[in-house]
């Protein structure tokens, strides 16, 4: 007995230095959002101050690669949302020729390196001759993240019962009736979680980003030119701002998940 409390115990310990581990370059980065520094680096603490919410918008460039990189993760999280979402319904409700190396190329897309994804399209954009820019950034992103929405919404459809879908069709709806108002909203919680997983990926996307980005400079970008000369507060209240919006559509969700159940 005692041992089993010591090892549950222990377990907990662990626990919490891992969470704690995983959150603090977080806090660090909210807390240096505060920073009332008065060099160009933000690596000592100098006092508190606001000043930097205040003055968010204050440096166009920066301001500039927030707003391609937001565009950039809205356009690939519907792109890859749409194409995922049907590559995912058709593995996981059909069985076609070439079902099982589809399948291969997905998760192969999942597991390799990005570096090896970036180089490769950076390889097939120069022999098309296309130019490095906005659009090879959300072709770029959304080759890499359409495997994941697929893997997401084939593990839902998996689990859908068939017999609903036959009951619409006796019920005399059409192929497009049956999909629209009966597969279409029990695959929306897949469909959801995949698309927020591509933009997640596409938001804060370095190594692809930068074998494809040519002269557009997205948020990630902007922030490792600025290294070398200092990084200003307003990237971590940015960062910081992005991280609360993450929060409160998960706490959104989760409250959402227990009202529905």
């Amino acid at each position: 007995m005692n041992r089993g409390l010591f090892k549950g115990r222990g377990l907990q310990i662990y626990t919490w230095l891992v969470i704690a581990w995983l959150v603090l370059p977080i806090a660090v980065m909210i807390l240096f959002g505060f920073n009332d520094t008065h060099g160009r680096f933000n690596t000592t603490w100098q006092g508190f101050t606001l000043k930097w919410y205040g003055k968010l918008f204050e440096i166009g460039d920066l301001t500039s690669a927030l707003v391609n990189s937001i565009v950039i993760a809205v356009l690939t999280m519907v792109i890859a949302g749409v194409l995922g979402s049907l590559i995912g319904l058709a593995l996981g409700r059909y069985r076609f020729r070439g079902a099982g190396v589809t399948n291969l190329i997905m998760f192969a897309a999942i597991s390799c390196a990005e570096i090896v994804m970036g180089a490769s399209l950076l390889s097939l954009f120069v022999t098309l001759a296309v130019p490095l820019g906005f659009w090879t950034i959300v072709i770029s992103h959304v080759m890499f993240s359409i495997s994941f929405v697929a893997v997401t919404v084939r593990a839902r459809v998996m689990t859908l019962d068939a017999s609903l879908e036959e009951a619409a069709r006796d019920l005399g709806a059409g192929t497009w009736d049956t999909f629209r108002l009966v597969t279409l909203p029990m695959i929306f919680p897949g469909v959801l979680a995949g698309s927020m997983l591509a933009f997640a990926l596409s938001i804060d996307d370095f190594v692809i980003t930068n074998f494809n980005s040519g002269g557009t400079v997205t948020f990630p970008l902007w922030i490792w030119g600025a290294t070398r000369v200092g990084i200003p507060p307003q990237v971590n209240v940015m960062g910081t701002l992005i991280f609360a919006v993450g929060v409160l559509i998960a706490v959104g969700n989760a409250l959402l998940a227990r009202r529905r159940a």
